[in-house]
């Protein structure tokens, strides 16, 4: 069924977020960034329109750029690029990777509800 109130993509990784790659990412090969299957990053953009995400460390390519306000000298500048979402999984409690689950959680105090994303392979809440 459609949504018809929030239309916004709900996905299993957020910024800020500590990641496995479930892939093996070959780029960069001249900087030896290669990064194996169970390498942990930093998660530092999301893009959801697409389904890429932005991880620290991964996928580094060189980018040539004129001088600017940023780069006075201009030159080669390293820069992370986008891989697909479906290449990380969220770590859990134990440090290993684990697919995600949504569930409803009633407020005590409140009574009002919300969802939470949770580990599938501990049960523990990823959202604090």
């Amino acid at each position: 069924m459609p949504r018809t109130k929030n239309k916004q993509k709900k996905l299993h990784i957020k910024k800020g977020e500590t990641v496995m790659l479930t892939k093996n990412i070959t780029a960069a090969k001249e900087l030896g960034m290669d990064r194996p299957k169970g390498f942990t990053g930093r998660v530092l953009k999301v893009y959801p329109d697409t389904n890429r995400v932005i991880v620290e460390g991964v996928n580094v390519r060189i980018r040539h750029t004129k001088p600017n306000q940023t780069y006075p000298q201009g030159g080669r500048i390293e820069k992370e690029m986008p891989i697909n979402i479906s290449n990380v999984l969220p770590l859990d409690g134990n440090g290993d990777g684990t697919r995600v689950g949504r569930k409803r959680v009633e407020d005590q105090e409140t009574g009002q509800g919300r969802w939470v994303r949770y580990a599938k392979t501990t049960g523990e809440e990823l959202d604090s």
